[in-house]
């Protein structure tokens, strides 16, 4: 069977060529943020497996270094001050993250979110016996609040509704001085009752990067032969 071999025009030779690079060049993208995302895992692993540091107060500004360090801290709770970040889900469950003043020796503040709670536990009378009273010692990680997404909803106070952590905004509704800029998430040591659960920060982010660099590699690939198969189909009968 004759094949029939067809020039290509020049509007379809260009839009190929540029649909090609397009997709290489998001191949190779996704590639970089594969190291990326593998280099950025394996700086949170290292810190947070370190032997724990006081927790940092009286400091004026963050260092990203410190970021997923793990930390200790030492205070008292004022479960009364509560926060709760909005939307959390675990397991496919709906719940909070409680955030919750720890206040220091000299009556300043540090802030401490302890973990999940599921949805109809948000009320502290459910899980009075996480509750714990008196002077504690946290282990968890540091963790430097990130400016709100543009997609985030703003906080609301009144309601007790955060969908970002703020420190000097949430250690003026508890009332409180600020000692760090920073926040503890706390570890998977367990609390009385179970609840709050701790553990809640990602150390080890989502890395699909690499099927997503097969995948626009593998579309520019089949781009390249079916513009070669129609250029090279058998003419028409």
């Amino acid at each position: 069977m004759a094949i029939l071999k067809t020039r290509p025009t020049v509007a379809i030779s260009v839009t190929a060529g540029l649909a090609l690079l397009v997709l290489l060049a998001l191949c190779v993208w996704q590639v970089e943020r594969l190291f990326w995302k593998e280099n950025l895992i394996a700086e949170r692993e290292a810190r947070a497996s370190l032997a724990p540091v006081e927790f940092p107060v009286d400091v004026t500004k963050t260092d990203p270094d410190l970021a997923f360090r793990a930390a200790t801290a030492h205070g008292r709770f004022l479960h009364d001050q509560e926060m709760y970040l909005m939307a959390r889900t675990m397991q496919g469950s709906v719940g909070y993250q409680v955030i919750t003043p720890l206040e220091q020796a000299d009556g300043r503040i540090i802030l401490v979110n302890r973990g999940w709670v599921p949805d109809d536990k948000r009320d502290p009378a459910t899980r009075a016996e996480g509750e714990v009273a008196g002077q504690v010692d946290v282990t968890g990680v540091i963790q430097i609040a990130r400016p709100r997404h543009w997609a985030q909803p703003e906080n609301d106070p009144l309601k007790n509704q955060w969908f970002y952590v703020d420190p000097p905004r949430m250690a003026e509704e508890a009332g409180g001085e600020l000692a760090s800029p920073y926040y503890l998430e706390a570890d998977d040591t367990p609390n009385p009752g179970g609840l709050p659960k701790g553990g809640q920060a990602r150390v080890v982010l989502p890395n699909n990067h690499l099927q997503y660099a097969i995948t626009w590699f593998c579309l520019a690939v089949a781009l390249v032969v079916i513009f070669i198969v129609y250029h090279r189909r058998p003419p028409a009968s």
